[in-house]
């Protein structure tokens, strides 16, 4: 009897634990269907959207929570969008990933974009610490810079467990720059007299986001929307690297601090460490399921449907993480932001340039 009212107490404590989470999630559900809706409308007038869904799903979330403070009952739903949902989204993204396809591009083009974002991340990560912002802030600023966007500053968020203040500010700001790139760029074709092939790994370089890459291209043609998805995926591709780095120097860090404490408690933390405490297991199954795509063990009939669930979870959470900002703290580091997300575009526009000499 004493076990059989345990098991019922425990079955209560979930169902009510799930029931405590709809109200937040269905709040964020809304916010992504109007979002979904903004982007759709966009695509019909431009053929492309400018502003994705997740960029108008944050700002939107923002707009909601300077006009209205989320009570207690929404915020577990929220909480469990942004963090949850989000780790779901990263890891389905790893079965639209084949690395054969990556590795038929040739060795020369993805050592320079690989050698390229390596470059990046440490020079925009330094820059943004020479303009004093947190380690965490300047991490995600880095990586949005020199891997793709929000994206990367979405996948990287819950490995270093960033605030929701941090990775609103630094994708809101970088959301702002890649459309400013998407309008911009094309004017770079007759004024460095670009063939289609270099223009292509330029855009594929600097753009940010894979829709804003064919945003870029299109009006150059179909040989540099080509080019340009393929070194766009290719970068996208150090995505996976970089996080797995970023988790196991997070948890090096978490035991080496374990150990500054008590002997005892130290103990018990080193004995609990396991390989897949190391690394997220989101990040394991993103690994797994591009691995399984690689030997085509994953069906191409079931790639697009959970494409698109991995880009809408992540609108959900981006709606979330819009929701849980307080709009006041993003105008005490607008300043610094703007200037290393800016200042950081420039440095890989620069180094794209003289990279693109070589393609020819």
């Amino acid at each position: 009897m004493p076990e059989q009212q345990q098991d019922q107490g425990q079955k209560k404590g979930v169902l009510k634990g799930i029931i405590l989470l709809i109200p937040g999630i269905l709040l964020c559900g809304v916010v992504t269907v109007i979002s979904l809706g903004v982007q759709a409308a966009e695509e019909r007038v431009f053929d492309h959207p400018y502003i994705e869904a997740l960029v108008v799903a944050i700002l939107l979330g923002m707009a909601v929570r300077t006009a209205w403070k989320p009570a207690e009952r929404w915020r577990s739903g929220i909480a469990f969008s942004a963090k949850q949902l989000l780790e779901v989204a990263v890891m389905l993204l790893g079965a639209s990933i084949s690395f054969a396809a990556i590795l038929a591009s040739g060795w020369l083009l993805i050592g320079a974009i690989a050698a390229t974002v390596v470059i990046m991340l440490a020079v925009s990560y330094g820059l943004a610490r020479l303009l004093g912002l947190k380690t965490k802030l300047a991490i995600l600023i880095a990586c949005g810079n020199s891997i793709c966007g929000n994206s990367a500053i979405a996948a990287v968020a819950p490995v270093i467990e960033a605030d929701g203040d941090d990775i609103a500010s630094s994708i809101s700001f970088t959301a702002i720059l890649g459309v400013l790139m998407v309008l911009g760029l094309p004017l770079l074709i007759p004024l460095l007299k670009l063939t289609a092939t270099q223009y292509g790994i330029l855009a594929g370089l600097t753009v940010y986001a894979v829709p804003q890459v064919l945003a870029a291209t299109v009006p150059a043609g179909i040989v540099s929307t080509q080019i340009g998805t393929l070194v766009k995926l290719v970068r996208v591709l150090m995505l996976g690297p970089i996080v797995v780095g970023l988790s196991l120097f997070v948890a090096r860090r978490r035991k080496a601090s374990t150990k500054a404490g008590p002997a005892k408690e130290g103990a018990a933390k080193a004995a609990s460490i396991s390989p897949f405490k190391l690394v997220p297991w989101f990040i394991i199954g993103f690994l797994v399921l591009a691995a399984l795509r690689s030997f085509q063990l994953v069906p191409d009939v079931a790639i697009a449907p959970v494409t698109k669930t991995a880009a809408i979870l992540t609108v959900v959470s981006m709606a979330a993480l819009g929701l849980g900002v307080d709009v006041r703290v993003l105008s005490t580091v607008g300043g610094r932001v703007t200037a290393a997300v800016t200042l950081s575009l420039m440095l890989l526009l620069g180094l794209s340039i003289g990279l693109v000499h070589f393609f020819k």
